[in-house]
């Protein structure tokens, strides 16, 4: 096989909530694949600047607020005013409120429903127009493994995935005449600030873990190969998929 169909030389990736977890360990991956980054993150690209410039890789960094309503659009601006293109564009930004649904507020519904689907919707719009005037694109978002399942106690998370993973397979189809792929990747139940409310329950974690038949929680490194093969050559012929990394948990 030819390994070249990894590579991603001369490609420029944009990354959301790219400062720490899963964004982080993606990021990384890409600049090793050979990409270039443009980070978004709510305080910038923190750490992952350094790490992805230790690859030999440039990065732009871009601070942005994905709740408020005109940081999307802003955001695909100075993207592509960067580096000149986006070649690769990764919706990895998302928050979670837990609650039982009987008392999830609207407010908490609206912020999770701002960052996790009304941005990425935004965003992916903006970046999806440039990508058909250079006659390719990558579109990889992160969903879930709750994008299949019912959850509990996280109903916007919940609908906003489900939301995404439908976006997914929409943009896989009208774009999909201009070269352009969408995926996703959906993670099983990761080790990250998303969950760290959940791994303080240690009667849950035991629980969950017990279910996962590779025996563990998945680490952001557990991403790295997925999204380099989504981003690359290698996936050119695939388009509207939902890649699961969950350590066998949907097939337990």
């Amino acid at each position: 096989m030819d390994l070249s169909l990894f590579s991603l030389e001369g490609k420029t990736a944009l990354v959301t909530g790219v400062s720490r977890g899963l964004g982080q360990a993606m990021a990384i991956a890409l600049a090793r694949a050979g990409a270039d980054i443009v980070g978004v993150g709510l305080r910038g690209m923190g750490d992952t600047q350094a790490l992805v410039e230790a690859e030999g890789r440039r990065t732009y960094e871009i601070c942005a607020d994905l709740s408020q309503r005109n940081a999307a659009e802003r955001v695909a601006k100075e993207a592509l005013a960067a580096f000149g293109k986006v070649d690769i564009l990764v919706n990895n930004a998302g928050i979670i409120k837990l609650s039982p649904a009987e008392n999830h507020t609207m407010e908490d519904f609206d912020a999770v429903m701002e960052v996790n689907l009304r941005s990425l919707f935004l965003l992916t719009r903006e970046i999806a127009r440039q990508m058909i005037s250079l006659g390719h694109g990558k579109i990889i978002n992160t969903c879930s493994v709750q994008s299949m399942k019912g959850g509990s106690g996280d109903a916007a998370y919940v609908a906003s995935k489900h939301a995404v993973h439908g976006l997914t397979r929409a943009w896989a189809n009208e774009w999909g005449r201009y070269n352009i792929q969408v995926n996703g990747i959906a993670p099983g139940y990761m080790v990250t600030d998303n969950t760290a409310k959940l791994r303080q329950n240690r009667e849950a974690v035991a629980a969950i873990t017990a279910q996962i038949p590779l025996g563990r929680w998945g680490k952001p490194e557990d991403l790295m190969g997925p999204v380099v093969f989504l981003a690359s050559n290698a996936s050119n012929f695939v388009n509207g998929h939902l890649l699961v990394a969950d350590g066998g948990y949907l097939n337990a």
